[in-house]
C-alpha cells in the first residue's frame, strides 16, 4: 500500500519495501576538510541550521519514508554523536521492531577497526542478517537533503537490479571530489571512477557529469555475498566506491537512481543536496538558510526534521535605546539565546548564546553555548562550541591578523574555537 503526499514531487512509499529494509548510517569519518571544527567530533556530529546535526538529515529521511530499523556505524571520535542519537532518537518502538542502533567499530570479525566503507558493514554483518531485511540500505552520514527512500527502493525493484546507487548532477570541476558514473540507455551502471582526475561528462553535457551520491541499495543476500567476497581479497580497500561497485558492474544489473525522482521539497527544479565538507561550505549552507524563501525547507511540516530538543526558553532581545538595541535581521535564532543591545544581520546563532550590548555581528554562525562580551565585531565567521569572545576583539575585519591565530578560508571565512582563544574546553592536558 502506498501513501499519496500531494504537497511533494513524489508519492511517498510507505509500503512492504521500506518495511522490508534495514538502512545502514556510516557515520564515522572525521571529515578532515572541516579543520578544527571536527577536532572533538565527528562530522556527522557537527552542528547545523540553528538546532540540527547533520545526521538528523539521513536519519530523519529513513523515518519520514518509513525505514525504521537503521543502524549508526560510529568510529573517529564519536561521543558527540552518540550522546546526541541517545538523547534524540530514543522514541522508536522496540516491541514493533523500531530502532536507530548504534554500531561502533567493536573488532567482531577480527582486531581491526573499520578498514572502509564495505569494511564498516561487514563488520556488523551478524546483525543485519538478524534482522532477517530483504533489502539494504546504506547512507553517508554527513550529507545535508530530503529524499524519501521509498522512491529509491521500488526503482530498485522496478529495474530487477542488484544494486542501485543513487546519482546527481554535478559540475566538471567539482566532480573530482566525487565517484562518477557512466550509464547506458536504461540507467544501468557501465563505468565507475572514484575521484577521478579528469571525470568523463555524462551524456548530453559538456559541463556536468553524473556523480554518486553515496546512498545505495542492496538486495540484503547479494550484498552479504559480495562483502564476504571483498572481505577475502587481500588487494581490496575494502570501500564500496574504490572496490565493490567496480567489481559488480561487471558482472551485475548495478542501476543509477537519479535524485531528481526521490528529492523532496525541490523548489523550481532545484534539487537540494549539499556536501558541507568545507568550512566555506559549511558557512554558505547556513547562511543560504537566512534569506526569505531558502531552497532547504526547514519549516516543511510533512516532511520534517527530527532533532533532541533540548528544553530552553525562548530567544529574547533587550534594550531598546540608541546605540544600544537587541536586533536581529535576516538571522535565524534559537531557543536560550539572549542578544543585549546588539545588532545582528544575517547570522545563524544556536541554542544558549549570549551576546552583550554594543556588539556588530554580520555573517556569522555561532555554534552553542558561545559568550560573546561587550564591544565584539564579528564578520564572517564560524565560532565553535563554547567559546567566549573577549570583549572588544574584531573578528573578520582584518583578515591578516586573524591568520596568526584563527583558521581563515580561502573565501575569507573565519573559524574561531575554544583552543584558538587559549581556552582550553576540552581539557586535553
Amino acid at each position: 500500500m502506498q501513501q499519496e503526499n500531494k504537497d511533494h514531487n513524489s508519492t511517498r512509499f510507505i509500503s512492504a519495501l521500506t518495511k522490508n529494509t534495514v538502512a545502514m548510517i556510516l557515520a564515522g569519518g572525521r571529515g578532515s576538510r572541516l579543520k578544527d571544527l571536527t577536532d572533538w567530533r565527528a562530522k556527522p556530529a557537527v552542528p547545523f541550521g540553528g538546532k540540527f546535526r547533520i545526521i538528523d538529515f539521513p536519519l530523519s529521511n529513513c523515518i519520514n519514508s518509513g525505514i525504521r530499523r537503521v543502524g549508526v556505524a560510529t568510529q573517529y571520535k564519536a561521543h558527540s554523536l552518540i550522546q546526541h542519537i541517545q538523547r534524540g532518537w530514543g522514541f522508536l518502538r522496540g516491541e514493533f521492531d523500531e530502532y536507530v542502533q548504534l554500531l561502533p567499530a567493536q573488532q567482531r570479525v577480527d582486531e581491526d577497526w573499520y578498514k572502509g566503507t564495505a569494511d564498516a558493514v561487514f563488520q556488523n554483518l551478524d546483525i543485519l542478517r538478524a534482522s532477517g531485511a530483504e533489502y539494504v540500505l546504506i547512507l553517508a552520514g554527513d550529507h545535508i537533503y530530503k529524499m524519501d527512500y521509498g522512491q529509491m527502493l521500488a526503482s530498485h525493484v522496478k529495474n530487477n537490479a542488484d544494486m542501485t546507487v543513487a546519482c546527481i548532477n554535478v559540475p566538471l570541476e567539482d566532480a573530482k571530489a566525487f565517484g562518477v558514473m557512466s550509464v547506458d540507455g536504461g540507467d544501468c551502471v557501465v563505468k565507475f571512477s572514484e575521484k577521478p582526475k579528469n571525470p568523463e561528462p555524462m551524456p548530453g553535457s559538456t559541463t556536468e557529469a553524473l556523480a554518486s551520491m553515496g546512498i545505495y541499495v542492496f538486495n540484503a543476500a547479494f550484498l552479504y555475498e559480495q562483502l564476504i567476497r571483498d572481505a577475502d581479497d587481500p588487494k581490496s580497500t575494502h570501500d564500496f566506491g574504490g572496490d565493490i561497485i567496480p567489481h559488480l558492474i561487471k558482472k551485475y544489473r548495478v542501476c543509477a537512481h537519479r535524485f531528481s525522482e526521490s528529492c523532496v521539497g525541490a523548489e523550481n527544479g532545484k534539487y537540494y543536496w549539499r556536501d558541507v565538507g568545507t568550512i566555506d561550505a559549511y558557512w554558505e549552507a547556513n547562511m543560504e538558510l537566512t534569506r526569505v524563501i531558502p531552497e532547504l525547507n526547514l519549516y516543511d511540516r510533512k516532511w520534517p526534521i527530527w532533532t533532541y530538543q533540548e528544553h530552553l526558553p525562548p530567544a529574547k532581545f533587550v534594550f531598546n535605546s540608541e546605540g544600544r538595541r537587541g536586533i536581529a535581521t535576516d538571522s535565524m535564532v534559537s531557543g536560550g539565546c539572549l542578544i543585549s543591545g546588539s545588532t545582528l544581520d544575517s547570522s545563524v546563532l544556536f541554542s544558549d548564546v549570549r551576546v552583550h550590548s554594543y556588539c556588530d555581528i554580520k555573517g556569522a554562525v555561532i555554534l552553542p553555548k558561545v559568550t560573546v562580551n561587550r564591544h565584539v565585531v564579528l564578520k564572517n565567521v564560524v565560532v565553535d562550541r563554547g567559546a567566549v569572545i573577549p570583549e572588544g576583539m574584531q573578528i573578520g575585519v582584518d583578515l591578516k591578523e586573524d591568520k596568526k591565530r584563527f583558521y581563515v578560508s580561502e573565501k575569507g571565512i573565519v573559524l574561531v574555537t575554544p583552543e584558538m582563544l587559549g581556552q582550553n574546553l576540552h581539557n586535553a592536558r
